[in-house]
């Protein structure tokens, strides 16, 4: 599975690619907004940072503006993937810049038949929003499930099931169990898969038997 960081904050993602573990960056205008800074400046900043996809979403509703906004935001960076919403008007733009050879990145998918849509229309990733559905009481992982199952019944399909809304690491875990391509998660999500009590109880008794010896490696 492949992490992408769900943020915009770059001294972030910094600290996080120096870990080697980030495959690419998703964004959207409500993280961008945080950071008090010029949309496009972050983004192309963002791609310097990372050389996996970046995720740069369009804020048009309508086809036409959609399509001029997503190829200016693709032409920010070869690494660029344009995010669209999964609407008519999202999925018509996503089939021109795909087409033109454009990553596309759709978002706010809730369903399996919106899922297979996007697939028809060249999406690059489709992001099915997990954690937002089980805000409302159903299962967002079943959604992944559905979309995994369907997307592999057909050679043809080569759109990455991207599961977003991640509220934690059970929802990474669960996720990579189905086949799910890639997963982007909040930097505090990633920052928590590190973490387990046992690790920290050995590592601690681990130094206390090595300072009793007295010796030094360096």
């Amino acid at each position: 599975m492949k992490f992408f960081i769900d943020t915009a904050d770059v001294a972030e993602i910094r600290e996080l690619a120096a870990t080697g573990l980030v495959d690419g960056i998703t964004t959207n205008p409500s993280l961008v907004a945080k950071t008090g800074r010029d949309f496009l400046e972050v983004v192309a900043e963002i791609c310097d940072i990372v050389p996996g996809p970046v995720s740069a979403e369009v804020t048009a509703t309508d086809h036409e503006t959609m399509l001029t906004e997503g190829r200016k935001l693709a032409a920010i960076a070869s690494n660029v993937a344009v995010k669209v919403p999964l609407t008519p008007d999202g999925l018509k733009t996503c089939k021109v810049l795909s087409d033109a050879g454009t990553e596309v990145n759709v978002t706010l998918c809730f369903s399996a038949a919106q899922a297979l849509l996007a697939a028809k229309a060249g999406a690059t990733y489709i992001s099915p929003f997990v954690g937002r559905l089980d805000d409302i009481g159903i299962d967002g992982l079943e959604l992944i499930s559905e979309i995994v199952e369907i997307y592999d019944a057909y050679a043809s399909i080569d759109t990455q099931v991207l599961v977003a809304s991640v509220r934690g690491p059970l929802h990474v875990i669960e996720a990579a169990k189905m086949g799910a391509h890639v997963a982007t998660i909040p930097p505090g999500v990633l920052k928590a898969m590190f973490n387990h009590p046992l690790t920290d109880k050995g590592l601690n008794a681990f130094l206390a038997d090595w300072a009793k010896t007295g010796q030094s490696i360096l």
